[in-house]
């Protein structure tokens, strides 16, 4: 199998702002922390650091290594910095030496010049360890040189702002070439060593510096804040010689059971054996990376240890779905929609039936949570259509696996999701007994996947019969009735069908807008009926069960497609309306303002498909062709990564997190779906 191999040479990585610190790197540890920074090497969002370690509850997710400074030492003495760690007040920054960039099987490494001598770094996290590796290896030297890395600390949550004060006292304890950061009874212990020559720890004060955020700036936060270093280890480096930079929150035991070569060796073979393993047609190029990006989010929830314990003990293993990078947790929505493109398409389908049957356990009330927050052991359920979804991914993964014992161990709690929602649970989730329709909402909460709020302000409530639950509810219905009639034959399904067909009819009838020719976004609202042009009606036609009359679909596809297809994603709200909104940008209310009114959702691509290919079966090239506003974008803002959201207009600007789980799931199921290469062979 060929190397996979995205390259970002000088010119892209000009000293300009928007090259130099918008596009992000992302390595994962599949607990959930990560190593992640600008490809310049600056700190730009709290969010960043060179060990972002997944923790136990209540802690959750931790800064721990912000940066680690990297500086030549040459012969004459002079310094040579690699690169620039401080974007500064302005926002502009210093490439250093940097020459190129380049991501290896999704690994990053950078290649230093710095007068005839050619250096390269690149960053690891051995898989399921809080633990980062930063290897350094002399490529070309006429002479030898020394190198000072000096590592700068945090020690905070995730989610904090960097304003937060740093810890009063910091220990460092030394014992041989292992060295220990200790700030306080109530955080992790930082173990720092390096591997590959004998550099020691200089201890010079345990200096305190500064650092500007733009990002966080930009967004409308605390964009300053203090750091910590105990010093710096350096030392000569030898022609052609690698050291390697290790720290962890890990025990010394686990730190060095394996050598740094054979930690990149094994996590290289890992991420083939990854690519090996997906649909055919996503073996190489862009799409082998997305496999490899796919990765990212399944993930074993580091801190909910209970629940560890409760699979292990059920001969069973608990996975989940972080829905994106940098700052969400894994959410109930966005597991199951990810989850077949994430898994099924990937060829991972033991760890798709490891996410079912863990989420199947979170049923509470007839819902599934909607997400789960940081450093807590017990989720959220205000939601109206993650359950829902529910559904749709086990469908799709019996179909794909035909393991029928998850179904039955799951379905009767289905059949008990089915019996909450009929006779009404929390948030107003109820089915209307009148025409068999699902209504939902509760003041101050936002419970569809729109779901912006910004203090009391929900920005859009869709309170009422919103379209796409009841797409999702006809949906779960007509599937439930059919396991239960192969399952236990056609009289346990039959009030199900009943159930079903009300509500098919039901929705035919009162959400098809004549004027429009599409369907009204919510019905009974608490403004009556809404017209807004919204993406949520595509649900009608590209379900599996659609509950749209098949004559319709087409004035629907049509509609949605002249009005919301980008080619990134469709939009949230077709312009004109009073309150599209062409760009997302500013503090976190106006943001929120624009989040669903307008702005682009990459992952929305993946039902029009969908819907597309059920008016148009044989248009596998046009369906394609649809994907492929997405291959640009891979060296755009996470690299070999695809968006959570994309401004409303040209040039649709990437925006959210860098790397969002039901954007690349859904373009790596629907490019695996458009595949010609089994009809080309057929027609032979």
């Amino acid at each position: 199998m060929p190397e996979i191999v995205r390259t970002l040479g000088r010119d892209a990585l000009t000293l300009a702002r928007d090259a130099a610190l918008t596009r992000e790197w992302l390595v994962p540890n599949g607990l959930g922390g990560y190593a992640s920074a600008s490809v310049s090497g600056a700190v730009t969002r709290r969010y960043h650091g060179l060990l972002i370690a997944a923790l136990p509850a209540p802690l959750g997710r931790v800064v721990m290594l912000s940066q680690l400074n990297d500086v030549l030492i040459m012969p004459d003495g002079t310094e040579r910095r690699l690169t620039s760690h401080d974007p500064g007040q302005d926002g502009a920054v210093c490439a250093g030496y940097v020459t190129a960039f380049r991501l290896e099987s999704g690994l990053p490494v950078w290649r230093y010049e710095v007068d005839g001598i050619v250096l390269e770094k690149q960053v690891v996290m051995p898989h399921r360890q809080n633990i980062v590796h930063v290897t350094y290896r002399v490529v070309k030297a006429a002479h030898p040189v020394s190198i000072r890395l000096r590592p700068v600390l945090a020690f905070r949550t995730l989610e904090s702002a960097v304003d937060q004060p740093l810890a009063r006292d910091y220990r460092v304890i030394a014992q041989g070439h292992q060295y220990e950061v200790w700030a306080g009874p109530d955080l992790p212990v930082l173990r720092m060593t390096i591997d590959g020559a004998p550099m020691p720890l200089t201890l010079d004060g345990g200096a305190r510096r500064d650092l500007h955020y733009p990002v966080e700036a930009e967004r409308g936060y605390e964009s300053r804040g203090s750091l910590w270093t105990p010093g710096y280890f350096g030392g000569p480096l030898q022609p052609g010689q690698s050291i390697t930079f290790v720290a962890s929150t890990e025990t010394w035991r686990r730190v060095e059971a394996l050598p740094p070569a054979d930690v990149l060796k094994f996590e290289h073979e890992r991420r083939r054996r990854l690519v090996r393993t997906a649909h055919p047609s996503l073996r190489e190029g862009a799409m082998a990376e997305l496999v490899l990006s796919a990765d990212s989010f399944v993930f074993v929830p580091a801190g909910r240890v209970a629940d560890q314990m409760r699979a292990r003990a059920e001969g069973d293993e608990v996975r989940t779905v972080i829905a994106g990078y940098h700052w969400f947790t894994d959410w109930g929505r966005d597991t199951m929609i990810s989850l077949e493109g994430l898994t099924l398409t990937t060829g991972r389908h033991v760890e798709a039936g490891w996410i079912l049957r863990t989420f199947a356990h979170y049923i509470r009330r007839g819902l599934i949570p909607n997400m789960f927050p940081d450093g807590k052991d017990e989720g959220l359920y205000h939601t109206a259509d993650a359950t829902l979804w529910f559904f749709h991914a086990l469908n799709r993964y019996v179909r794909t696996t035909g393991d029928r014992h998850t179904l039955r161990i799951i379905l009767p709690r289905l059949v008990d999701v089915i019996e909450h929602h009929r006779r009404g649970t929390d948030y107003g989730i109820k089915m209307d007994a009148a025409d068999g329709l699902l209504r939902q909402g509760k003041e101050g909460y936002q419970l569809t996947w729109m779901d912006a709020k910004v203090d009391d302000w929900v920005v859009t409530p869709r309170r009422g019969k919103a379209v796409e639950i009841n797409a999702l509810w006809y949906n779960a219905l007509c599937l439930t009735a059919s396991w239960l009639e192969e399952e236990e034959g056609s009289q346990a399904a039959a009030s199900y069908r009943a159930m079903a067909e009300t509500a098919r009819a039901s929705f035919n009838a009162r959400f098809w807008n004549e004027g429009r020719g599409c369907l009204y976004d919510v019905i009974d609202g608490e403004q009556g009926d809404d017209d807004a042009i919204r993406p949520n009606q595509i649900f009608a036609v590209s379900l599996d069960n659609p509950v749209l009359d098949r004559g319709r679909w087409e004035a629907v596809v049509n509609t949605v497609r002249e009005r919301l297809v980008t080619p990134v994603g469709l939009r949230s709200l077709a312009p004109g309306h009073p309150d599209y909104k062409p760009k997302y940008f500013g503090d976190l209310r106006a943001r929120d303002a624009a989040y669903h009114q307008g702005t682009v959702w990459g992952w929305l691509i993946g039902p029009f498909v969908d819907a597309w290919l059920k008016l148009h079966p044989d248009d596998l090239a046009g369906a394609r062709k649809l994907l492929e506003g997405f291959l640009p974008h891979l060296n755009e803002a996470g690299i070999g990564t695809i968006s959570e959201i994309f401004d409303a207009e040209p040039p649709f600007t990437p925006r959210g997190c860098i790397a969002q789980a039901w954007s690349v799931a859904e373009v790596v199921r629907c490019w695996a779906a458009t595949d010609t290469a089994p009809m080309a062979k057929a027609a032979e």
